[in-house]
């Protein structure tokens, strides 16, 4: 954990539940734990093997409490976190070569009950199935999801969901460069990626003008960039 102000990395408990890779993580908005808790989603496990699982984790101790399991299990998946709290998840592997074209939404199931269960309920599903994509909330409060592989090579193709009455899928326009196991992040109507395999280059979304723009940098690694990373906006 890096603490806001802090200039190095703290190290934290190992996780009671085991390793875990291709997981997605969200903090979880709450004052009671010493050092915060994520809601930690699916993933593999030592066997490589796509799981469901999804935990609550104490930072603290390390300490994961079950939560409602996914409907599908995935790993190298796309989630973001909607402005009411809702989780989805879309896309990600079952098995190595089998990329996933479901999205589900992690909700309460009757909308403004206090204290009822969140469960997981399906959604439309892609138009083409992928792993390895990335996704973001954009500023009208549709879910952008970007690039992966789909089925054997990287893409740049992009589509946003709709979370309204008749929920649906729409093409955004593509990425410039073909991307997977990348990183984004949405800021002020903007989207941006950066990194990926084999793929050093770094582009933003302007939702205004409805296109990609090539950013005037690479990151600073060898021609093969950098895979599997993870953000967060400082």
């Amino acid at each position: 954990m890096l603490l806001e102000g802090a200039g190095a990395f703290m190290e934290l408990p190992p996780l009671s539940c085991g390793a875990i890779s291709g997981a997605a993580a969200f903090a979880v908005d709450e004052t009671d734990s010493a050092q915060g808790q994520v809601r930690l989603i699916g993933g593999s496990g030592h066997d490589s093997a796509s799981i469901s699982s999804v935990h609550l984790v104490d930072l603290a101790t390390g300490v994961c409490t079950p939560q409602a399991d996914l409907l599908h299990a995935r790993q190298s998946f796309a989630a973001a976190r909607l402005p009411d709290g809702r989780i989805v998840c879309a896309g990600g592997r079952w098995v190595p070569t089998t990329a996933a074209k479901s999205l589900e939404l992690w909700s309460p199931p009757v909308q403004g009950v206090m204290d009822a269960t969140w469960t997981w309920r399906m959604l439309p599903p892609m138009s083409v199935g992928r792993y390895g994509c990335v996704g973001c909330m954009l500023s009208d409060g549709r879910f952008a999801l970007l690039g992966g592989i789909g089925p054997f090579l990287p893409t740049s193709s992009c589509e946003a969901m709709s979370f309204g009455a008749d929920g649906h899928w729409t093409p955004l326009p593509p990425i410039q460069e073909a991307r997977s196991h990348f990183v984004c992040a949405a800021i002020a109507e903007c989207i941006i990626v950066a990194g990926g395999w084999h793929c050093t280059s770094a582009e933003v979304y302007d939702e205004v003008l409805g296109r990609w723009l090539r950013l005037p940098c690479n990151l600073p690694q060898n021609s093969r960039g950098l895979g599997n990373m993870g953000s967060v906006l400082m």
